[in-house]
């Protein structure tokens, strides 16, 4: 029986590639790497690509296979192409198309994991990127048109004497502005959009005559198929433009994942302390501060299997 290898797994297993091949294995690190292997499996599904892949060492550039985790960068860079291999053969053939790493990789604008950067478009429109984020600009003489392919922004559209549509487009649908100040986050095969100011109308992409309208305070998320049901939109949900990530009685795996797109490697939360509770403002230019004053206030504790690799597990 086959089994669906989703993006996350994938990367995990490249990641993992790359650290057992930096000239620096040991015990430990092999023991990490078969518990993760072993803990389901999409894992060692993921990792028996891996190693298809390896038997064809024609397809793999050596600086790939023997590269330095001396900087998070080089290893980022390593692994992007590792994963992008990945997804190039094997079954996952819909991956390979809608989100092979290339594309954001090769985006007019693009940011690193500790990055955020302000952008002025050429209407006057103001353009914030978050970290990990890839987008191109497209504006014609028809329309205004970002495409965004991974990570997150917030937008403050400009008037147009032109008159023409700002638009974001994603992998699942589209955002259109209406005179407004709004995020989109492009999420593992979704959308979420967040109003501040004005109004948006969303439609996804297999129904784009079903448009939903958005106000101000609002918040929702669609898919290709169709928009869910509008919610408020969470207090400090744009934190992150002044680097900080906002939380109020978050659960704490929802945390960890959140705080994991700031940081190199992989930070992982045990299921038993998961439904913990945490509310604070967090900066995300010291992830390693913030992992370690964790145990000052849960009652867990941080071990970290590799460099790259940290588990959050109950104290």
């Amino acid at each position: 029986m086959s089994v669906s290898l989703d993006l996350k797994t994938l990367e995990a297993a490249a990641t993992w590639y790359v650290q057992l091949n930096d000239g620096e294995l040991s015990e430990a690190r092999t023991r990490a790497w078969q518990v993760w292997m072993q803990s389901g499996p999409q894992n060692a599904a993921a990792w028996a690509r891996v190693e298809k892949l390896q038997q064809q060492w024609a397809l793999i550039p050596r600086r790939a296979a023997l590269s330095s985790l001396g900087a998070a960068s080089a290893q980022r860079r390593d692994v992007l192409k590792i994963l992008g291999m990945l997804l190039a053969t094997g079954a996952c053939s819909w991956l390979a198309v809608e989100q092979l790493p290339y594309r954001p990789r090769l985006a007019q604008q693009r940011t690193g994991l500790r990055e955020r950067r302000s952008l002025q478009l050429d209407d006057g429109s103001h353009l914030q990127l978050n970290a990990d984020t890839a987008l191109d600009i497209r504006f014609d003489a028809k329309q205004r048109l970002i495409q965004l392919y991974r990570g997150e922004i917030l937008i403050e559209t400009a008037r147009d004497p032109a008159r023409r549509p700002f638009i974001v487009d994603t992998g699942e649908g589209r955002v259109r502005a209406l005179g407004t100040r709004f995020s989109v986050r492009q999420l593992a095969g979704r959308t979420r959009v967040g109003v501040l100011q004005a109004a948006v109308q969303v439609c996804a992409n297999r129904h784009p005559d079903r448009v939903v309208r958005l106000e101000a305070g609002q918040q929702v998320s669609f898919d290709r198929d169709a928009v869910d049901d509008i919610h408020l939109l969470p207090a400090g949900s744009t934190a992150w433009v002044q680097g900080m990530l906002s939380v109020n009685n978050w659960r704490l795996g929802d945390f960890i994942e959140e705080l994991d797109r700031y940081r190199p490697g992989v930070v992982r939360c045990a299921p038993g302390v998961q439904n913990l509770n945490i509310s604070g403002a967090f900066r995300l230019d010291d992830t390693q501060t913030v992992l370690d004053n964790l145990s000052k206030t849960l009652p867990v504790k941080v071990r970290y299997l590799t460099r790259y690799w940290a588990s959050i597990e109950p104290a």
